[in-house]
This record gives structure tokens, sequence and C-alpha cells, in this order.
């Protein structure tokens, strides 16, 4: 009994400090809990203030979908970043396309429940170009999609999935699967995926949550660094990589879904999803040159209004050291060369 309990603290020892005892996994050391924010959650509040919402689309935010085809096709010879929409973007780098977060339906949620988008995504599941790498952050619904990955037409791609994730993918149909903890690297083609922390969660039922791992991923590519955030929220973490792999060329990064108010007891602040300032401080932190603000536009997750994370974004640009024009806010169906993201 001895042996076996020195054993097993031996084990712990080595463990790294996100993965825990019981098989889940934390936060970096030293990141904001929720123990210490008391957050109140409530459908019925959370549906009253989500009724008070304008979802009033301007014309400029959405391009056509016959326009979104068209610049895929006449990109298809170019490195390009595309915004299908949320946390959905196709990244081609050389040889490799790839794809984030992928979801196509209606919904947020299983079968018919979750919150709807009010965009629709850039174009169909069916029209996507080949893809070679799929990168999947976490398991919540707005970033995993089963009836996605279920109907997705390129099943010999690549997939990199946090740890104890890649079962969505093997068992329908997918073949080259690999899951990977923090700080794992893996080359596809001509391109190197490093997975890093974030400061989040998973969950997807009432008795699995922080069962998976969440994270980043760093895509390092022809001597460029492109840095494309799970949802998270700020953290010390954040400075810590940036000495490790900063400069950064390109930060995609959430700026939306972050007030919560009056269910959190701060308005404008959450311990999972940076704020528009905040999103700004973790691309400084990182050293990037250019930051894109995504995980907006797309649907209704929080209550601050709908187009108000990108004008946040843009405004307080300077205050952490970028020029206005490079907090980057793209346009649902959005095609633009790297080359002329990253001038």
């Amino acid at each position: 009994m001895i042996f076996v309990y020195n054993s097993l603290s031996i084990a712990m020892e080595n463990k790294p400090f996100h993965h825990l005892s019981d098989g889940t996994f934390r936060n970096p050391e030293g990141s904001p809990r929720i123990e210490d924010f008391a957050f109140n959650w409530s459908f019925k509040v959370f549906n009253e203030e989500k009724k008070k919402i304008n979802i009033e689309i301007p014309s400029n935010h959405i391009i056509n979908k016959k326009e979104v085809l068209k610049n895929l096709k006449e990109n298809k010879n170019n490195d390009y970043v595309a915004w299908i929409g949320h946390a959905t973007f196709l990244i081609k780098l050389g040889n490799t396309t790839i794809i984030t977060d992928p979801v196509f339906e209606k919904n947020m949620g299983p079968l018919i429940f979750g919150p709807k988008r009010y965009v629709d995504p850039a174009i169909n599941l069916k029209e996507i170009p080949e893809i070679n790498l799929f990168l999947l952050t976490h398991n919540h619904y707005d970033h995993l999609s089963t009836r996605t990955i279920k109907k997705f037409p390129y099943k010999k791609a690549k997939v990199l999935a946090p740890l104890k994730l890649g079962k969505y993918f093997t068992k329908n149909g997918f073949a080259n699967v690999s899951e990977m903890d923090w700080y794992d690297e893996i080359r596809v083609n001509d391109t190197k995926i490093t997975f890093l922390p974030a400061v989040h969660w998973s969950k997807r039922s009432l008795w699995d949550t922080n069962k998976t791992l969440w994270g980043n991923f760093l895509i390092e590519y022809n001597n460029k660094k492109i840095f494309f955030a799970c949802d998270t929220g700020y953290g010390n973490i954040y400075k810590e990589l940036g000495k490790k792999y900063g400069p950064i060329d390109l930060t995609f990064i959430n700026i939306g879904a972050y007030n919560f108010y009056p269910m959190s007891p701060r308005k404008d602040k959450s311990i999972y999803h940076t704020n528009p300032e905040e999103a700004l401080n973790i691309g400084q932190d990182l050293k990037s040159k250019k930051v894109l603000g995504m995980h907006w536009g797309t649907v209704v997750l929080s209550l601050e209004p709908i187009m108000e994370p990108p004008t946040r974004f843009k405004d307080n640009a300077e205050k952490y050291g970028f020029n206005k024009k490079d907090a980057v806010i793209f346009k649902i169906g959005q095609v633009s060369k790297l080359s002329e993201i990253l001038n």
C-alpha cells in the first residue's frame, strides 16, 4: 500500500500543472478563477436581457456568397485568410489549407437547441475548398459541431484536437487524428503546429466539465508565425508565451461574448472571453504585429450590442501599441491575401 501511494505521488509530481489527479484539466497557474468572480448564471435573466439586443446587421458586414466563391477561386494559388463566420476561418499556407473550429449549422448547440446564428456561414460546407488540416480548439458547441464533423467532405484531412477530443473524429470516418497536450508540436506539410495554453474551460453536458483540454494553436510557415486563439480570457500566460514564441506576425483573437451583466458582477468583463481591450492586451503580450478580431458578428452569446466589439477593438488599438489598421476587422465572407494582411 505504501509503494502504491508513493508511486501515485511521484506520478502526480511529474504531471504538468494543468493535469489534475481526477483526470480533468485546469487553466495555467496564476489564471483568474471563476470562484473569485461571483458569477451567477440564469437562463431567465439572460433571455430577458437578450430580448433587448437590437439585431440590426449593417449591409457591409456580409459579402455576397457568389463573390466569396469567386474570390476563393481567384486566390486558389495564393496564401490567404477567409472568414466563414464566428471562429471558422480558412487559412491557406502554401500546400496546406486549414479550417478552424468549423460550425456550419444554423444553431450553436445540439439538434435544434442552442443560440441561433443571425448571420449564415459565408459559404456552405459542401462549397469549401479541399482541406488538408482541421484545427479544433475546444469542445464548446460554437466550436465543435458533431454535425459538421459528420458531414465534412474532406475526411482525409489531418485533424489536430486537444486531449480527449479525438473520438469525435475517429468515429466519423477521419483516419489521421492527433490529440495534443499543451506545448506538443506536429509538422504538417510545410507548416509546424504547436498547441499552447489558453484561459478557458470545456463542457458539453452536465457531467463532463473540464474533462477535455482546450488551447491555442501556433502555426509557423515560411518564417511567419500565426497565433490562432481558442476562446480565451486574459491571463499572465500570454506574457510567458510572448517571451517564448514572440514576436507573432498575426494573432486571431476573440473580441466578442464578454458582457454577462447583471449575472456577472462587472459589466463587460468575463473570465473566459476577452473583451476588445483585453484582446489587444493579449496581442501586445504576444508581441504581435497584427491582431485580427473574431468570435463576434455571427450569433448572440452574450449581452453586448452586436456591432460594439469591432468599434472598441479599433478605437482602443493605439492604447496597446497598435496602429488602427493593425487591429484587423474582416467582413463575413472576406477573402484576403496573407501578404496584404501582414503588409
